[in-house]
């Protein structure tokens, strides 16, 4: 650490904020218009073209990308959907294997070469997928329980001392309407954005030290960067798609509180 420190002192910054501040495209072009817009529209493009893809056209005997959408289609189902929604499960898995895809393809466009980055670490993303999951989640528990019965299961479940509903009722409050969907996006949003800076982070190391600045001392701290750099996209990989499948198990999840009481 005390070789890095001297060779580094005045030249060497680690990555930041500016990792995540994008130009707009070409000058003129539309402030809402930059790197992260562009790969979000990428990403759908990818996705609905893999689901008609597999989709489009089944065959009774799955192959190639068919076999791979009903693989997928059958994690969401039985992992995802069928745990919280049950018999209703069929009905919503359009939304919940669209949501797993989606924001799967976007985290990992932090590990595709050249575009290195991923849509979720902006946190506009994540969170407008939470407020569609939480708007949902709002009409389905009015419409299946009614204005009044949502409310009043949500805040009032039954079987414990009135006096406890003093203190329950708004913490039951707080937590299912806002707490909720501010996590459900932000868990997502806080996991990319620490995994890009990380991966930045190794990989500056990595180049600095083995090409911009290439000394006896620094080239061991550079050989490190890369070895870093390279378990940490391994791993980043696993918690891309971890969070992805979290994203859509909270939505289920969601989805079935407000169409049963119950649950």
């Amino acid at each position: 650490m005390s070789a890095l420190t001297v060779l580094a002192a005045d030249e060497f910054k680690a990555p930041g904020l500016e990792l995540f501040d994008f130009p707009t495209l070409w000058a003129g072009a539309p402030f809402w218009l930059t790197k992260p817009v562009l790969l979000a529209i990428l990403s759908s493009l990818v996705v609905v073209g893999f689901c008609w893809s597999a989709f489009g056209n089944p065959k009774l005997v799955p192959r190639g990308v068919q076999n791979i959408g009903e693989y997928g289609y059958m994690f969401v189902r039985d992992q995802v959907a069928r745990p919280f929604l049950g018999k209703d499960a069929d009905r919503y898995m359009g939304l919940l294997l669209s949501l797993f895809f989606l924001v799967w393809i976007w985290n990992l466009m932090g590990v595709v070469p050249v575009l290195q980055f991923p849509v979720a670490a902006h946190i506009a993303f994540p969170a407008v997928l939470a407020l569609v999951v939480y708007g949902m989640k709002i009409y389905l528990g009015m419409k299946h329980q009614g204005a009044l019965g949502y409310f009043k299961n949500m805040m009032f479940p039954p079987g414990l001392p009135k006096p406890i509903y003093v203190l329950l009722a708004p913490i039951e409050f707080l937590s299912n309407m806002i707490v909720a969907p501010f996590t459900h996006a932000v868990r997502l949003f806080a996991n990319m954005f620490a995994g890009h800076i990380i991966l930045a982070f190794f990989s500056m190391v990595g180049f600095w030290f083995l090409f911009e600045k290439l000394t006896p001392l620094g080239a061991p701290v550079g050989v490190l960067g890369v070895v870093f750099t390279i378990a940490m996209t391994g791993f980043e990989l696993f918690i891309q798609f971890l969070q992805a499948f979290l994203f859509a198990l909270l939505a289920a999840m969601y989805i079935g509180g407000s169409l049963h009481a119950e649950h």
